[in-house]
């Protein structure tokens, strides 16, 4: 009986394990996305946001402000919203199947001089095994 009980509890620890595993490697895939949509940010990459935005976005500003997919586009590649810089810290990445949540700190820099901290939340969805982004909520800092 001990050995089976010892067993038992083996596959748990091994599965939970496993989960984990399938867990961290699932968060790095999409901090791996949340990066992309940086630099496309960054580099006013319109085909890369179109890859990595879900159709029905919703793009919430810290100014309270909602885009569409499109509207995040047509903005970030006629220069109408200028971003040079994105500082993400205190990132915490929670995945529920094909959901992931990413909270956390963000320093946006339209300029040297113009730079918006704010709190985000970024809703993640994996379709066709790619995540891509669903929605956005901002919320500005106090300086």
């Amino acid at each position: 009986m001990k050995i089976i009980s010892m067993l038992l509890m083996s596959a748990f620890v091994l599965a939970g394990t496993l989960c984990g595993a399938d867990s961290d490697a699932e968060s790095k895939t999409v901090l791996a996305a949340m990066n992309a949509l940086s630099q496309s940010l960054i580099h006013r990459d319109g085909p890369a946001l179109d890859k990595l935005l879900n159709d029905d976005l919703r793009y919430v500003h810290s100014g309270g402000q909602i885009e569409s997919k499109a509207d995040v586009i047509k903005a970030n590649t006629t220069g109408s919203s200028v971003i040079t810089k994105i500082e993400y810290s205190n990132q915490n990445v929670r995945v529920y199947g094909n959901t992931a949540l990413v909270t956390g700190r963000v320093d946006l820099w339209h300029s040297p001089t113009n730079i918006v901290p704010m709190d985000v939340l970024h809703v993640w969805v994996k379709n066709s095994g790619q995540w891509r982004l669903a929605s956005r909520q901002a919320t500005r800092l106090a300086k």
